[in-house]
Protein backbone atom coordinates (compact mmCIF):
# COMPACT_ATOMS: atom_id res chain seq x y z
CA UNK A 1 0.00 0.00 0.00
CA UNK A 2 2.80 2.33 1.03
CA UNK A 3 4.69 1.48 -2.10
CA UNK A 4 1.67 2.39 -4.30
CA UNK A 5 1.32 5.81 -2.61
CA UNK A 6 5.00 6.57 -3.17
CA UNK A 7 4.76 5.63 -6.82
CA UNK A 8 1.63 7.80 -7.22
CA UNK A 9 3.38 10.78 -5.59
CA UNK A 10 6.42 10.38 -7.81
CA UNK A 11 4.15 10.18 -10.85
CA UNK A 12 2.28 13.40 -9.83
CA UNK A 13 5.56 15.24 -9.30
CA UNK A 14 6.76 14.19 -12.73
CA UNK A 15 3.52 15.44 -14.35
CA UNK A 16 3.88 18.89 -12.81
CA UNK A 17 5.17 21.52 -15.16
CA UNK A 18 8.45 23.04 -14.12
CA UNK A 19 8.06 26.45 -12.44
CA UNK A 20 8.94 29.20 -14.86
CA UNK A 21 10.22 32.39 -13.39
CA UNK A 22 8.67 35.59 -14.88
CA UNK A 23 10.64 37.49 -17.41
CA UNK A 24 13.06 39.87 -15.68
CA UNK A 25 11.83 42.79 -17.77
CA UNK A 26 8.15 42.31 -16.73
CA UNK A 27 9.26 41.67 -13.16
CA UNK A 28 11.07 44.99 -13.25
CA UNK A 29 8.01 46.77 -14.67
CA UNK A 30 5.76 45.29 -11.95
CA UNK A 31 8.03 46.35 -9.11
CA UNK A 32 6.65 48.90 -6.66
CA UNK A 33 9.44 51.32 -7.45
CA UNK A 34 8.66 51.46 -11.17
CA UNK A 35 4.84 51.21 -11.38
CA UNK A 36 4.17 54.78 -10.09
CA UNK A 37 6.47 56.21 -12.75
CA UNK A 38 4.70 54.22 -15.47
CA UNK A 39 1.34 55.71 -14.45
CA UNK A 40 2.64 59.30 -14.46
CA UNK A 41 4.68 58.83 -17.65
CA UNK A 42 1.83 59.90 -20.04
CA UNK A 43 1.30 63.06 -17.99
CA UNK A 44 5.02 63.86 -18.02
CA UNK A 45 5.20 63.38 -21.79
CA UNK A 46 2.10 65.54 -22.43
CA UNK A 47 3.45 68.21 -20.04
CA UNK A 48 6.80 68.30 -21.82
CA UNK A 49 5.26 68.46 -25.31
CA UNK A 50 2.18 70.61 -24.72
CA UNK A 51 3.29 72.89 -21.87
CA UNK A 52 7.02 73.10 -21.26
CA UNK A 53 8.18 73.14 -24.90
CA UNK A 54 5.69 75.87 -26.01
CA UNK A 55 6.60 77.94 -22.93
CA UNK A 56 10.33 77.71 -23.61
CA UNK A 57 9.77 78.31 -27.32
CA UNK A 58 7.62 81.37 -26.53
CA UNK A 59 10.32 82.82 -24.27
CA UNK A 60 12.92 82.36 -27.02
CA UNK A 61 10.59 83.94 -29.61
CA UNK A 62 10.11 86.97 -27.36
CA UNK A 63 13.74 87.89 -28.05
CA UNK A 64 13.38 87.49 -31.81
CA UNK A 65 12.05 89.39 -34.78
CA UNK A 66 10.08 86.81 -36.74
CA UNK A 67 9.16 87.42 -40.34
CA UNK A 68 8.35 84.82 -43.02
CA UNK A 69 11.64 83.06 -43.72
CA UNK A 70 13.62 85.45 -41.53
CA UNK A 71 14.29 85.06 -37.81
CA UNK A 72 16.66 87.38 -36.00
CA UNK A 73 17.58 87.86 -32.34
CA UNK A 74 16.93 91.47 -31.33
CA UNK A 75 17.54 91.32 -27.58
CA UNK A 76 15.01 93.22 -25.44
CA UNK A 77 13.51 95.31 -28.26
CA UNK A 78 10.14 93.50 -28.07
CA UNK A 79 9.95 94.05 -24.31
CA UNK A 80 10.72 97.74 -24.70
CA UNK A 81 7.56 98.06 -26.84
CA UNK A 82 5.25 96.34 -24.34
CA UNK A 83 4.70 99.40 -22.14
CA UNK A 84 2.26 101.25 -24.43
CA UNK A 85 -1.24 102.67 -24.10
CA UNK A 86 -2.98 99.67 -25.66
CA UNK A 87 -1.25 97.22 -23.32
CA UNK A 88 -2.15 99.25 -20.24
CA UNK A 89 -5.74 99.52 -21.47
CA UNK A 90 -5.85 95.76 -21.98
CA UNK A 91 -4.28 95.17 -18.55
CA UNK A 92 -6.79 97.54 -16.94
CA UNK A 93 -9.76 95.80 -18.56
CA UNK A 94 -8.40 92.38 -17.61
CA UNK A 95 -7.71 93.39 -14.00
CA UNK A 96 -11.25 94.73 -13.54
CA UNK A 97 -12.62 91.54 -15.10
CA UNK A 98 -10.50 89.41 -12.74
CA UNK A 99 -11.60 91.37 -9.66
CA UNK A 100 -15.30 91.14 -10.52
CA UNK A 101 -15.25 87.47 -11.51
CA UNK A 102 -13.29 86.47 -8.39
CA UNK A 103 -15.96 88.09 -6.22
CA UNK A 104 -18.90 86.67 -8.18
CA UNK A 105 -17.49 83.19 -8.86
CA UNK A 106 -16.49 82.71 -5.23
CA UNK A 107 -19.40 84.18 -3.28
CA UNK A 108 -22.36 83.20 -5.49
CA UNK A 109 -21.45 79.48 -5.93
CA UNK A 110 -20.70 79.20 -2.21
CA UNK A 111 -24.11 80.61 -1.23
CA UNK A 112 -25.86 78.47 -3.86
CA UNK A 113 -24.02 75.37 -2.61
CA UNK A 114 -25.08 76.07 0.99
CA UNK A 115 -28.67 76.49 -0.24
CA UNK A 116 -28.56 73.29 -2.31
CA UNK A 117 -27.02 71.37 0.60
CA UNK A 118 -29.78 72.39 3.02
CA UNK A 119 -32.52 69.94 3.90
CA UNK A 120 -35.25 72.46 3.19
CA UNK A 121 -34.77 72.68 -0.58
CA UNK A 122 -36.51 70.24 -2.92
CA UNK A 123 -35.56 69.22 -6.48
CA UNK A 124 -31.85 69.56 -5.62
CA UNK A 125 -30.72 67.33 -8.51
CA UNK A 126 -32.65 69.43 -11.01
CA UNK A 127 -31.11 72.67 -9.77
CA UNK A 128 -27.58 71.19 -9.72
CA UNK A 129 -27.93 69.94 -13.31
CA UNK A 130 -29.44 73.25 -14.45
CA UNK A 131 -26.58 75.26 -12.98
CA UNK A 132 -23.92 72.94 -14.46
CA UNK A 133 -25.28 72.88 -18.04
CA UNK A 134 -23.67 76.26 -19.02
CA UNK A 135 -20.22 74.75 -18.33
CA UNK A 136 -20.91 72.23 -21.10
CA UNK A 137 -21.84 74.97 -23.55
CA UNK A 138 -19.29 76.46 -25.93
CA UNK A 139 -18.34 80.05 -25.15
CA UNK A 140 -19.01 80.97 -28.77
CA UNK A 141 -22.50 79.46 -28.69
CA UNK A 142 -23.27 81.08 -25.34
CA UNK A 143 -21.82 84.37 -26.57
CA UNK A 144 -24.04 84.38 -29.66
CA UNK A 145 -27.09 83.92 -27.43
CA UNK A 146 -25.90 86.76 -25.21
CA UNK A 147 -25.36 88.98 -28.26
CA UNK A 148 -29.00 88.44 -29.23
CA UNK A 149 -30.22 89.06 -25.70
CA UNK A 150 -28.11 92.22 -25.32
CA UNK A 151 -28.40 93.62 -28.83
CA UNK A 152 -28.84 97.37 -29.31
CA UNK A 153 -32.38 97.13 -30.65
CA UNK A 154 -35.31 98.15 -28.50
CA UNK A 155 -36.82 94.68 -28.94
CA UNK A 156 -33.89 92.83 -27.35
CA UNK A 157 -34.57 91.01 -24.08
CA UNK A 158 -32.21 93.19 -22.03
CA UNK A 159 -33.59 96.47 -23.41
CA UNK A 160 -37.15 95.28 -22.87
CA UNK A 161 -36.31 94.74 -19.18
CA UNK A 162 -34.58 98.13 -19.02
CA UNK A 163 -37.62 99.83 -20.53
CA UNK A 164 -39.88 98.14 -17.97
CA UNK A 165 -37.72 99.79 -15.29
CA UNK A 166 -38.31 103.17 -16.93
CA UNK A 167 -34.83 103.66 -18.43
CA UNK A 168 -33.73 104.23 -22.03
CA UNK A 169 -32.36 101.45 -24.21
CA UNK A 170 -28.64 100.71 -23.81
CA UNK A 171 -26.03 100.21 -26.53
CA UNK A 172 -24.59 97.28 -24.65
CA UNK A 173 -21.51 96.66 -26.82
CA UNK A 174 -20.52 100.30 -27.24
CA UNK A 175 -20.17 101.62 -23.68
CA UNK A 176 -17.34 100.82 -21.28
CA UNK A 177 -19.42 99.79 -18.28
CA UNK A 178 -21.85 97.66 -20.28
CA UNK A 179 -18.98 96.05 -22.22
CA UNK A 180 -17.38 94.93 -18.96
CA UNK A 181 -20.81 93.81 -17.73
CA UNK A 182 -21.25 91.60 -20.82
CA UNK A 183 -17.86 89.91 -20.40
CA UNK A 184 -18.34 89.37 -16.66
CA UNK A 185 -21.90 88.04 -16.98
CA UNK A 186 -20.89 85.62 -19.74
CA UNK A 187 -17.86 84.32 -17.83
CA UNK A 188 -19.83 84.01 -14.58
CA UNK A 189 -22.72 82.26 -16.33
CA UNK A 190 -20.34 79.60 -17.65
CA UNK A 191 -18.33 78.85 -14.50
CA UNK A 192 -20.75 79.20 -11.58
CA UNK A 193 -21.91 75.59 -12.01
CA UNK A 194 -18.35 74.22 -11.92
CA UNK A 195 -17.40 76.14 -8.78
CA UNK A 196 -20.70 75.11 -7.24
CA UNK A 197 -19.64 71.45 -7.46
CA UNK A 198 -16.38 72.18 -5.63
CA UNK A 199 -18.26 73.80 -2.75
CA UNK A 200 -20.91 71.07 -2.65
CA UNK A 201 -18.26 68.35 -2.41
CA UNK A 202 -16.58 70.13 0.49
CA UNK A 203 -19.88 70.84 2.28
CA UNK A 204 -20.78 67.15 2.23
CA UNK A 205 -17.49 66.29 3.92
CA UNK A 206 -18.24 68.41 7.01
CA UNK A 207 -19.12 66.07 9.92
CA UNK A 208 -22.80 66.33 10.88
CA UNK A 209 -21.78 65.95 14.55
CA UNK A 210 -20.42 69.49 14.51
CA UNK A 211 -23.82 70.93 13.59
CA UNK A 212 -25.57 68.67 16.12
CA UNK A 213 -23.22 69.89 18.86
CA UNK A 214 -23.86 73.49 17.76
CA UNK A 215 -27.63 72.88 17.97
CA UNK A 216 -27.25 71.53 21.50
CA UNK A 217 -25.29 74.65 22.45
CA UNK A 218 -28.07 76.81 20.97
CA UNK A 219 -26.05 78.27 18.09
CA UNK A 220 -27.95 80.27 15.48
CA UNK A 221 -27.79 79.59 11.76
CA UNK A 222 -25.43 82.52 11.24
CA UNK A 223 -23.11 81.31 14.01
CA UNK A 224 -23.00 77.80 12.51
CA UNK A 225 -22.09 79.25 9.14
CA UNK A 226 -19.43 81.53 10.62
CA UNK A 227 -17.76 79.05 12.97
CA UNK A 228 -18.31 75.71 11.18
CA UNK A 229 -19.20 76.09 7.49
CA UNK A 230 -16.89 78.93 6.42
CA UNK A 231 -13.73 77.56 8.16
CA UNK A 232 -14.26 74.17 6.53
CA UNK A 233 -14.81 75.82 3.15
CA UNK A 234 -11.63 77.94 3.38
CA UNK A 235 -9.42 75.55 1.31
CA UNK A 236 -12.04 75.49 -1.48
CA UNK A 237 -12.49 79.27 -1.31
CA UNK A 238 -8.72 79.70 -1.82
CA UNK A 239 -8.65 77.11 -4.61
CA UNK A 240 -11.65 78.56 -6.48
CA UNK A 241 -10.45 82.14 -6.19
CA UNK A 242 -6.93 81.19 -7.33
CA UNK A 243 -8.07 79.38 -10.47
CA UNK A 244 -10.50 82.23 -11.14
CA UNK A 245 -7.59 84.72 -10.99
CA UNK A 246 -5.56 82.60 -13.41
CA UNK A 247 -8.46 81.99 -15.80
CA UNK A 248 -9.45 85.66 -15.61
CA UNK A 249 -6.05 86.85 -16.81
CA UNK A 250 -6.19 84.22 -19.59
CA UNK A 251 -9.67 85.30 -20.70
CA UNK A 252 -10.09 85.67 -24.46
CA UNK A 253 -13.30 84.12 -25.81
CA UNK A 254 -15.65 86.29 -23.74
CA UNK A 255 -14.19 89.37 -25.44
CA UNK A 256 -13.71 87.85 -28.90
CA UNK A 257 -17.31 86.69 -29.18
CA UNK A 258 -18.60 90.26 -28.72
CA UNK A 259 -16.05 92.33 -30.67
CA UNK A 260 -13.70 89.82 -32.39
CA UNK A 261 -10.31 91.56 -32.68
CA UNK A 262 -11.25 95.21 -32.16
CA UNK A 263 -13.74 97.04 -29.99
CA UNK A 264 -14.66 100.75 -29.97
CA UNK A 265 -12.11 102.57 -27.82
CA UNK A 266 -10.63 99.18 -26.84
CA UNK A 267 -13.40 98.79 -24.26
CA UNK A 268 -13.30 95.01 -24.73
CA UNK A 269 -9.55 94.59 -25.21
CA UNK A 270 -7.91 92.06 -22.88
CA UNK A 271 -4.25 91.08 -22.55
CA UNK A 272 -4.73 87.77 -24.36
CA UNK A 273 -6.80 89.59 -26.98
CA UNK A 274 -3.88 92.01 -27.42
CA UNK A 275 -1.50 89.04 -27.85
CA UNK A 276 -3.81 87.64 -30.54
CA UNK A 277 -4.15 91.05 -32.17
CA UNK A 278 -0.38 91.58 -32.40
CA UNK A 279 0.87 88.02 -32.85
CA UNK A 280 -1.75 86.69 -35.30
CA UNK A 281 -3.48 89.80 -36.66
CA UNK A 282 -0.33 91.89 -37.19
CA UNK A 283 1.93 88.85 -37.77
CA UNK A 284 4.35 90.14 -35.12
CA UNK A 285 5.00 86.88 -33.33
CA UNK A 286 8.03 88.14 -31.41
CA UNK A 287 6.14 91.06 -29.87
CA UNK A 288 3.13 88.83 -29.14
CA UNK A 289 5.43 86.37 -27.36
CA UNK A 290 6.94 89.19 -25.28
CA UNK A 291 3.44 90.22 -24.13
CA UNK A 292 2.72 86.58 -23.32
CA UNK A 293 5.85 86.31 -21.17
CA UNK A 294 4.92 89.51 -19.32
CA UNK A 295 1.41 88.14 -18.75
CA UNK A 296 2.86 84.88 -17.42
CA UNK A 297 5.00 86.79 -14.92
CA UNK A 298 2.00 88.91 -13.83
CA UNK A 299 -0.11 85.79 -13.21
CA UNK A 300 2.75 84.09 -11.36
CA UNK A 301 3.47 87.05 -9.07
CA UNK A 302 -0.19 87.77 -8.26
CA UNK A 303 -0.95 84.09 -7.60
CA UNK A 304 2.06 83.73 -5.28
CA UNK A 305 1.18 86.92 -3.37
CA UNK A 306 -2.44 85.81 -3.02
CA UNK A 307 -1.47 82.35 -1.77
CA UNK A 308 0.96 83.88 0.76
CA UNK A 309 -1.69 86.31 2.02
CA UNK A 310 -4.24 83.51 2.44
CA UNK A 311 -1.73 81.39 4.39
CA UNK A 312 -1.66 78.53 1.91
CA UNK A 313 2.06 77.91 2.37
CA UNK A 314 1.82 77.70 6.16
CA UNK A 315 1.99 74.32 7.81
CA UNK A 316 -1.15 72.96 9.48
CA UNK A 317 0.26 73.39 13.01
CA UNK A 318 1.22 77.05 12.52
Amino acid sequence: MSSNLSESKVSTDLNKKPFKEPNKFFKFLNSKKVVPYIFVFPFIISFLILTLYPAVRGIIMSFQSILPGQVQFIGLDNYSRVANANFFKALSNTSIYVLLTVLILTIVPMLLAILLDSKYLKFKTFFRASLFIPALTSTIVGGMIFRLMFSETDSSVANQIVSLLGADSVDWRYQAWSAMFLMVILGSWRWIGVNLLYFLAQLQSIPAELYEAADIDGASGFQKMRFITIPHLKPIIIFVSTITIINGFRMFEESFVFWETSSPGNIGLTVVGYIYQQGIGQNDMGFGSAIGVVLMLIIFVISIIYLILTGTFKRGDE
